[in-house]
């Protein structure tokens, strides 16, 4: 209950290219989106998930424990944010999209629009 009290150990950060190749190999990753409905629409990735930072304290429960998680956002802001969140609510397993969509793009790799 008062976990968010204690200190928690940094978020990792993980490369576009990196996401890609794990999600290439067939690696199980949750590609959580935190940004707005309207950036969503405009450019995401592929099979990625959207609930945005606001909303993310109330929809922990819908979020799986037994998988990475990806937080992604536009630039890497928000989802460090969002990483930060999660990893203070006890999700061990959660890593932030260094350079979010922005460096998804980029890299040249697929983005659903």
């Amino acid at each position: 209950m008062f976990n968010f009290f204690k200190p928690q150990p940094a978020v990792g950060e993980i490369t576009p290219a990196e996401v890609h190749e794990r999600l290439a190999r067939g690696d199980r990753l949750y590609l959580l989106d935190v940004r707005e409905h309207e950036e969503y629409a405009d450019a995401h990735i592929p099979e990625s998930v959207l609930i945005p930072l606001g909303q993310l304290s109330l929809k922990l429960a819908s979020l799986p424990r037994d998988t990475t998680i990806i937080a992604i956002c536009r630039s890497g802001n928000r989802s460090g944010v969002a990483a930060d969140l999660l990893r203070r609510a006890g999700y061990r397993d959660v890593l932030n999209l260094r350079g979010g969509i922005i460096a998804w793009a980029r890299a040249g790799l697929p983005i659903k629009r």
